[in-house]
């Protein structure tokens, strides 16, 4: 599902319209965007869990040639399901 489909799919189920929900699922992203991006967890009960991860600096491997390539730091984030969700999906 990409993100107009569920835009339309909060408009059916909300009663709202598809820009309505469009606002509403961007406002979602973004708060969540925010929150990560000031070192927060963001935690939506029985769904789950959007963790900031830091990743360190360390050595890969060029997979065509062989040779050692430095890989920067990074920060990434790492999704969590919540109970509910993994229920859901494995029932």
């Amino acid at each position: 599902m990409r993100k107009p489909e569920l835009a339309a799919a909060i408009a059916e189920k909300a009663d709202l319209t598809k820009e309505q929900a469009n606002r509403v699922l961007n406002a979602v992203l973004e708060s969540i965007t925010n929150a990560l991006h000031e070192k927060q967890d963001v935690t939506l009960v029985g769904f789950g869990t959007f963790v900031g991860r830091h990743r360190g600096a360390r050595i890969g491997k060029n997979p065509q040639t062989g040779e050692p390539v430095k890989i920067k730091a990074s920060n990434t984030v790492a999704f969590k399901p919540g109970k509910a969700l993994k229920e859901s999906v494995n029932p």
